[in-house]
This record gives C-alpha cells, sequence and structure tokens, in this order.
C-alpha cells in the first residue's frame, strides 16, 4: 500500500492504437496517419480519474505498433514486473496495440507472477470521436487493485469487459468490442467502475521454467482449402525449431499432408491446433487420413483449448526454457489437465 493509503500500480506502455496521435503528411515526412507517438507519462496524465483508483506509476517500456513486438520483449516486461511486484507494487497495467494482445497476454499469464497483470488497448485512436483508450485505462486499474483479480493470472480488459487471457483473442478488426473468450466466455465486467469476477480459474499448470536467451523461431500455419504440403516440408530445411498447424475444425488437414506433418514431427516438435476461433482439439472422433487420430498418432502434440496463436506463445517459450518433443507435449498436457481443475478461492487482501 502507497502512503497515499491506495495501492500503488505500475502503468507499462509499449505503444499501439492507445498511444498513437495523428501526423499530418508533409513530403518526406513518411506516410502520416496515426502512430504510437505517446509514453506511459502522457496516457496517464490525459486520465485524471485514475488519482482516485491508485498511485500509479508509469513506465514506458517500447513504443512499437504492437505486430512489432517479439516474445523477447514480453519476456524483458515479465522480467520487469516480477521486479516491480517486488519493490512494492500491488499490480501492473499493460498497455499497447490490440493486434497482438491474445499472444503477449498469455506470454506474461505463463511468465509472471507476484500479483494481478491486467493487459488493456484500444480500438478507437485518440484523433476519432469517442477514442476508447481512456475508459480502457481506468477499467483495467479498477480491476488489477479490485479483490476478484487475485489469483486469476493475466487478464484483458477491454469495453468494459474481463477476460482470461489464456481465453481471450481478437475477433474483429475495428469494433470496441473486437475480445471475446470463445470457449470459455468473459470471466466478469466492470459496472459503474466496480468489477465484477463471476468466474473462477484454477491456476495453469505446464509453464515453462526459466527462459533466458534467444526464442528458438517457430512456425505457425494455417490450413487452407487445397493446401499441399511444401510448407510444411519446408519448415525444418528452413531452421525453425518448431512448428504449429492450425488445422481444420476439430484437427484436421488434407490427407496428402498428414504424411509431411508427420515426418516434420520426427525432427521437431509439431502442434495441433485449430483455425477455428473457439473450442479444442478432439482426440478421439474422426479415423480418416489427416483425421486428428491420424495425426496424433504420427507423433504431433495436442493443443486441446490453446489457439494456434497461443500454442505458438507456449511451445517458443518451452523450446527457451529447454524442453524437447516429450517434455512440450508433457507441459501441454498438464496445461489442458489445469483448465478442469477446481480453483482455489481468492485470499483476502
Amino acid at each position: 500500500m502507497a502512503r497515499s493509503g491506495l495501492p500503488k500500480v505500475t502503468v507499462f506502455s509499449l505503444g499501439g492504437t492507445i498511444a498513437s496521435t495523428g501526423a499530418p503528411e508533409m513530403p518526406g515526412d513518411g506516410p502520416g496517419g496515426v502512430a504510437p507517438r505517446l509514453g506511459a507519462r502522457e496516457l496517464v496524465a490525459a486520465v485524471p480519474q485514475l488519482q482516485g483508483i491508485a498511485e500509479v506509476e508509469s513506465v514506458p517500456f517500447r513504443q512499437v505498433p504492437s505486430g512489432d513486438l517479439t516474445l523477447g520483449d514480453v519476456v524483458a516486461l515479465a522480467a520487469e514486473i516480477g521486479r516491480r511486484f517486488a519493490s512494492g507494487s500491488a499490480a501492473a497495467v499493460v498497455t499497447q496495440g490490440t493486434d497482438t494482445i491474445e499472444e503477449t497476454a498469455f506470454a506474461l499469464d505463463l511468465l509472471t507472477c507476484g500479483g494481478p497483470v491486467v493487459v488493456t488497448g484500444a480500438m478507437r485512436n485518440p484523433t476519432l470521436a469517442g477514442p476508447d483508450g481512456p475508459a480502457n485505462l481506468v477499467a483495467a486499474v479498477q480491476v488489477a487493485v479490485s479483490r476478484g483479480a487475485a489469483g486469476l493470472g493475466t487478464l484483458v480488459v477491454l469495453n468494459d469487459e474481463i477476460h482470461a487471457a489464456r481465453f481471450a483473442g481478437k475477433t474483429h478488426t475495428s469494433s470496441p468490442s473486437a475480445f471475446r473468450s470463445l470457449t470459455a466466455g468473459p470471466v466478469g465486467w466492470v459496472v459503474e467502475g466496480c468489477p465484477r469476477v463471476v468466474m473462477r480459474l484454477p491456476e495453469l499448470e505446464g509453464r515453462p521454467a526459466a527462459v533466458s536467451g534467444d526464442i528458438p523461431a517457430v512456425a505457425l500455419l494455417t490450413s487452407a482449402l487445397g493446401d499441399d504440403s511444401r510448407l510444411v516440408d519446408a519448415v525444418a530445411d528452413l531452421g525453425y525449431q518448431g512448428l504449429v498447424i492450425g488445422a481444420f475444425g476439430g484437427g484436421h488437414v488434407p490427407g496428402h499432408v498428414a504424411a509431411a506433418l508427420g515426418r516434420v514431427a520426427g525432427r521437431i516438435p509439431v502442434v495441433l491446433a485449430s483455425r477455428a476461433p473457439g473450442g479444442e482439439i478432439l482426440q478421439r472422433t474422426y479415423g480418416f487420413p489427416g483425421s486428428e487420430r491420424d495425426l496424433l498418432a504420427r507423433g504431433l502434440i495436442p493443443a486441446g483449448f490453446l489457439s494456434g496463436p497461443k500454442a505458438r506463445v507456449l511451445l517458443s517459450l518451452l523450446l527457451a526454457a529447454g524442453a524437447d518433443t516429450e517434455r512440450a507435449r508433457a507441459a501441454f498436457d498438464r496445461m489442458n489437465a489445469s483448465v478442469s481443475a477446481v480453483p482455489s478461492p481468492p485470499a483476502e487482501r
């Protein structure tokens, strides 16, 4: 608790729409349009309502479009969040572009502990009427300091909805309600400034051990109608150390692609995810060539409830922590088993 009597929250800014301003289109001055130019200090100063919620410390960590962020950036951010927790912060809020929130938030869920972490952003930039960034930042801080956030891991808060990072995904290119948790639904919402958490989640298991050094390259391929196996065959030869295949439906690929996936799975870890935005991979239903039973028999690792992008994040961090194929398989199995565990109630604060 800070001297003000309010909880101390550290706000990390990474750039994105929430931090963007417009620029005139001038000859020789770039393409114009909005771009991330504001840091954490400016974002916090623009929202005076925060003063009555928490004692806010602002940290300008990165200032880039979210597509330019890397897993290495997120590993460094997780380490800095840990240091701020150790020095007295009660919670951390991360602002960034929405394009990669579903991946960075899940990576933070795997890498951070010690207090609530909430990730937010904006769908409407500050040059538009009714930008949503300030409201999302207020809601994120309100959730971060709430008792209900304790023990839920990393959360994604936009449009007054509270989502678990493990389930959240961006489902629309421009709507303020772009973020959904199609598999499980939101864990709560914010009303009149009060966070309501109505679903508690068990702690994720299968997290990677200490991650240090470079993050190995992991490819993500998506199945498509009439697809062939040329990209699959090329993955290992191109130097990728892992592959995630976003298969059709419950985990299916064209029959003639299955053999190629099996060959690659003999060289590097291959994870079977779905290109569908909700649900989980089947394991025991279909038996035709290219079905989930066929692919799993060829050595692919089932992603379970994880989307393709999230499976790629987990596999990348596991490989960075030194996991081989069997250890990666065990981690995916533990993570999927953990979602059905009975969660513990939050500790008193």
